[in-house]
């Protein structure tokens, strides 16, 4: 039997995890208080049970003494086999998912709530630090978040939590905030000088074809992935859940959005890791 605890920040994405590893077909429960978790798996262990899959959420909605759960994971692994998934997201994200739904942070006093958002963060620290699956859904669109749990849970492939954000942006828009890596290629010739390139985009194969007939945009790939390939285990060493790799050109229209679809093709299936492709300044 594969059991999952489900766990993580408000706002991280749990309810719509839950959602979908129920879609995938695993019994799932949610916010059993944490005196029942270990009576609730001894009976589903049980030999005549015909459940074999199942995904147990908490929260702190769950328990107000939520800090107690590492001692009774502790306690829970001496005689069942389980994982901890833990979704994650940054504070000002998670800030803008409640302002968005207007719903009370179960922590936050006097309606603060970037306090109870720090406040769950310090409380959940333990928990997470024993996590085998961290998913920071930061930049992740649904059908994003179902790939990976679809490449955890359904494909059973292997995973190291390292989700990997390839940008384009334009500088006259403002660098990315939560960009790791930042690289310039306004030294590649400008597309937006040409009549016929002008109105498209990197998405457009004509435009694609012209900034990749430039060997310095073939030389300047080669050497972006060979560092981007040096970095990742050693992120993934360090315990790095995310990274964004922001790849800049003057509008964000042309060179920077050939370049970042070029990264991503080259990174795609070359590892457990998650990845993702988004062009933030592309009208």
């Amino acid at each position: 039997m594969r059991f999952v605890i489900v766990t993580g920040m408000s706002g991280g994405g749990k309810s719509t995890t839950m959602k979908m590893l129920e879609d995938a077909g695993f019994y799932c429960a949610d916010n059993m208080p944490v005196a029942l978790i270990e009576k609730f798996m001894e009976l589903i262990s049980m030999p005549d049970s015909d459940i074999q899959k199942v995904a147990l959420g908490l929260d702190v909605r769950t328990n107000q003494s939520f800090s107690e759960i590492n001692q009774i994971v502790n306690g829970l692994r001496k005689n069942y086999s389980f994982e901890i998934l833990f979704l994650d997201a940054s504070d000002q994200v998670i800030l803008k998912r409640y302002k968005e739904t207007r719903r009370v942070h179960p922590l936050s006093v006097d309606g603060d709530l970037m306090s109870g958002i720090r406040r769950e963060r310090e409380r959940l620290e333990c928990i997470k630090s024993q996590a085998e699956y961290v998913i920071d859904t930061t930049n992740l669109l649904t059908r994003e978040l179902k790939a990976e749990l679809d490449r955890i849970f359904v494909k059973n492939q292997d995973y190291n939590s390292l989700m990997i954000n390839v940008m384009s942006f334009g500088f006259k828009h403002g660098i990315p905030q939560d960009a790791d890596l930042v690289f310039d290629v306004r030294f590649l010739p400008n597309p937006f000088y040409i009549d016929e390139l002008k109105q498209k985009t990197g998405l457009d194969k004509e435009v694609r074809d012209y900034v990749m007939g430039f060997k310095e945009a073939h030389e300047f790939l080669d050497k972006l992935t060979d560092m981007i390939s040096f970095l990742i285990p050693n992120y993934v060493n360090e315990g790095k859940y995310q990274l964004v790799i922001a790849i800049g050109c003057t509008g964000g229209q042309h060179r920077s959005v050939t370049l970042a679809g070029e990264l991503y093709n080259r990174l795609k299936d070359k590892g457990n890791y998650g990845l993702t492709l988004r062009h933030r300044d592309t009208k």
